[in-house]
C-alpha cells in the first residue's frame, strides 16, 4: 500500500492527466452540469448589471429627468436579485447533487479495489492513512472538482463583464486597473506555492493524527493496565502541536497575502481616483460614469481574489486525487489462474518442496517443506515462535505467495485456479475473530455460500455449542453483536466463528491459534465444538497448547523454517526430540 509520506510535487503530464481522470468521472452528469453551467452564467450576468444602473440612476434619476425611474430602477433591482437568488440556488443544488453521485461511485470503487488488496499490501499499508483516503480525500476531489466548475465559469464571466463595463464607462481608467492587475497576481502565486506545500505536509499529518487517535481507542486496556497515559499523551501532543504548527503556517501565509493584496489594490483606487477627477474637470466624466465605474471596480476584486484563492483549491484536488488515484491503481492480488477444482473436492493438501523469503530478509522463512494431507487428516503444525508455521498456512489461501515450491489441492496446483473457486473450499477459525457489525444471524449466515435459513443458522449455533446462549438472549439470533462484538466473551466469540465455519462447509479447514487466547474452561468448551467441525474435513492446525493437538493424525514439527520431526503425538514424544522437548517445557510450566 502507498506509504503516509507526503506525495512529490508532480510534473505538468501527470497533473493534465489527475485533471483528466476526475472531470471524466462527470460524464454520466453531463446534463445536470450543463445545465448548472447555463444556471450559474446566468446568475453571473445579473452582476455586472447592478453597476450599470449607477450611470442613468445618478446621472438621469437623481437629477428628475425621468420620474419613471423611480419604480423601474428598484423593481429593475428586485428582479435582477431574485433572478439571481433562484439560478443560484438551483445550480448549487444540481452540483451538490453530481458531487454526492461522483462520491458515491468513486468510494465504491475505492472499497472495491481495497478488497482486492493482496495481503502483503495491508501489512504494508498505513490504516489512518487509508482511512484518510474515503473520509477526507474522496470527499475533497468530489467537492472541490465542482466547487472548481462553479468559481471558474461564473467568476470569469463575472470578471470578464465587468472589464467591459469598465472599458465602457472609461477605457483610460480600465488601463490604469489592467497595469496594476499584474503585481496583485504575482503576490498571490507567491503565497499560493507556499499554502500548497504546507497542505501536502497537513493531509500527511492528519492521517497521523487518526492513527494515533485510534490506536488509543484500541489500546485503551493496554494504555491503562501499562500505566501509559503519559506515553500516549506525549504521542498525541506532539502529532497534534506539528498539525497545528502547519496550520498556524497556513494562517499566516493566507493572513499576509490578504493585506498585501489589498494594498496593491489601494494603490490601483488611488490612481483611478487621480485620474476620474482629471476627466471629469477637462473630459466632461459624469458622476454616473464615474460611479458606475467605481462600483464595477469595487465588484471585480472579489471573483478575481476568488479565481486566484481557486488555485489553491486547485491544488488541494490534486493531491487528494493523487491519493485516492493511487488507492485505485494498487495492482489487485494475483488472480491470474482460470481453472477451479474437480468437484466434489476430497480434501488431499500438499504442500511440495515450498521455499519462502519476505523481501528484503537475508534469511527464507520456510527452505524445502513438504508433507502431505490426506482427505479427512488432521494434520498439526507445532514449533517455536517464528518457526513458519503461520507463513505456510497462509500459503493454502493464496494470501501469500512460496518463493518456489507448489501447493496442490486434490492434485492440482492453486497457482491454476482462480481466487474465488480457491477459496469457497477453505474455511478459516484464528486466534483473532473477526465479527462484523451486525446481529449474530448475520455473522453466522456470512459463511455460508448460499443465503441461508434460520433453520440452518441454529444448527449450526448448536453444534457449535452457542444455541442455549443465544436463545437466552431477548432478541435470540437477532441480537445485534456490536463494534467488534465487544458484548461477548472471547470464548463466545470463537464459537460464533466455529458457526461461521461449520455453515460454510468447506472441506479444507485452517485453525490458526484457535484456543490459545481462552481460559482453561472457554477452550473445553470451543475444542468440543472445534472436533465437530472437524469430522470429515482436512485440516491443518497451528497450536500453541499441545495439548489440543494430540488426537492429530500427525504432527509436523518446525524449526527455523525446515520439517524436523514428523509422527503422532506418542512416537514424537517417544523420540525425545524437538518437540518432546517443547511438550515437557510447557507442562511443566503449567505444574
Amino acid at each position: 500500500m502507498p506509504s503516509n509520506e507526503a506525495a512529490p510535487s508532480r510534473s505538468d503530464p501527470v497533473k493534465l492527466e489527475l485533471w483528466r481522470r476526475i472531470y471524466s468521472r462527470l460524464g454520466p452528469y453531463w446534463k445536470a452540469v450543463v445545465l448548472a453551467v447555463l444556471l450559474v452564467s446566468v446568475a453571473a450576468a445579473t452582476q455586472p448589471t447592478l453597476a450599470v444602473i449607477m450611470k442613468p440612476l445618478l446621472d438621469d434619476g437623481f437629477s428628475g429627468a425621468k420620474p419613471s425611474y423611480i419604480w423601474s430602477i428598484p423593481l429593475a433591482v428586485v428582479g435582477l436579485m431574485f433572478l439571481r437568488g433562484v439560478c443560484s440556488y438551483a445550480s448549487s443544488y444540481l452540483l451538490a447533487w453530481v458531487a454526492n453521485n461522483m462520491l458515491l461511485g468513486l468510494r465504491k470503487e475505492m472499497f472495491d479495489r481495497l478488497l482486492g488488496l493482496s495481503d502483503e499490501d495491508f501489512k504494508r499499508g498505513d490504516s489512518g492513512r487509508l482511512l484518510n483516503r474515503f473520509t477526507i480525500d474522496a470527499g475533497t476531489v468530489t467537492g472541490l472538482a465542482t466547487e472548481v466548475i462553479t468559481v471558474v465559469v461564473r467568476e470569469s464571466l463575472v470578471v470578464v463583464a465587468l472589464l467591459c463595463v469598465l472599458l465602457y464607462m472609461s477605457w483610460q481608467l480600465t488601463l490604469i486597473v489592467l497595469v496594476m492587475l499584474p503585481v496583485s497576481t504575482f503576490i498571490a502565486r507567491i503565497f499560493i506555492k507556499r499554502l500548497r506545500r504546507i497542505n501536502r505536509e497537513t493531509i500527511g499529518m492528519n492521517a497521523e493524527l487518526t492513527r494515533v487517535v485510534r490506536e488509543g481507542i484500541d489500546g485503551q486496556r493496554v494504555i491503562k493496565l501499562f500505566d501509559g497515559y503519559q506515553r500516549e499523551s506525549g504521542r498525541f501532543e506532539y502529532v497534534n502541536g506539528r498539525l497545528r504548527r502547519f496550520a498556524m503556517r497556513a494562517a499566516s501565509a493566507d493572513a499576509a497575502m490578504s493585506p498585501l493584496s489589498q494594498f496593491s489594490i489601494a494603490l490601483s483606487v488611488a490612481a483611478v481616483i487621480a485620474v476620474a477627477l482629471y476627466q471629469a474637470n477637462t473630459q466632461g466624466l459624469t458622476v454616473g460614469s464615474f460611479a458606475a465605474f467605481m462600483a464595477a471596480l469595487g465588484q471585480i476584486f472579489d471573483p478575481m481574489k476568488r479565481l486566484t484563492n481557486i488555485a489553491g483549491a486547485m491544488q488541494r484536488m490534486l493531491i487528494s486525487a493523487e491519493s485516492v488515484f493511487t488507492l485505485i491503481d494498487q495492482e489487485p492480488e494475483n488472480d491470474s489462474g482460470s481453472g477451479a477444482l474437480a468437484l466434489p473436492v476430497k480434501g488431499r493438501v500438499e504442500f511440495r518442496n515450498i521455499e519462502h523469503r519476505f523481501p528484503g530478509a537475508s534469511s527464507n522463512t520456510l527452505s524445502n517443506v513438504s508433507f502431505v494431507a490426506e482427505p479427512g487428516q488432521t494434520i498439526a503444525l507445532v514449533g517455536r515462535s517464528g518457526s513458519g508455521k503461520t507463513t505456510l498456512v497462509n500459503m493454502l489461501p493464496r494470501f501469500i505467495e512460496p518463493s518456489s515450491g507448489e501447493v496442490l489441492i486434490d492434485g492440482q496446483n492453486i497457482r491454476e485456479l482462480k481466487l474465488r473457486g480457491l477459496r469457497e473450499h477453505l474455511s478459516l477459525v484464528s486466534q483473532d475473530v473477526v465479527l462484523f457489525d451486525g446481529t449474530i444471524a448475520d455473522n453466522v449466515g456470512y459463511g455460508a455460500l448460499h443465503e441461508a435459513g434460520r433453520d440452518e443458522i441454529r444448527h449450526a449455533l448448536e453444534a457449535a455449542n452457542l444455541l442455549a446462549f443465544v436463545d437466552g438472549l431477548p432478541q435470540g439470533m437477532d441480537t445485534p453483536v456490536g463494534e467488534n462484538a465487544s458484548q461477548l466473551s472471547g470464548g463466545q466469540r470463537q464459537r460464533l466463528a466455529i458457526a461461521r465455519a461449520l455453515i460454510k462447509n468447506a472441506p479444507i479447514l485452517i485453525l490458526d491459534e484457535a484456543t490459545s487466547a481462552l481460559d482453561n474452561e472457554s477452550e473445553r468448551q470451543v475444542q468440543d465444538s472445534l472436533e465437530r467441525l472437524m469430522v470429515g474435513r482436512t485440516t491443518l492446525v497451528i497450536a500453541h497448547r499441545l495439548s489440543t493437538v494430540q488426537k492429530a493424525d500427525r504432527i509436523v514439527v518446525l524449526d527455523a523454517g525446515r520439517i524436523v520431526e514428523q509422527g503422532r503425538h506418542e512416537d514424537l514424544l517417544a523420540q525425545g526430540g524437538l518437540y518432546a522437548s517443547l511438550y515437557q517445557m510447557q507442562f511443566r510450566d503449567q505444574d
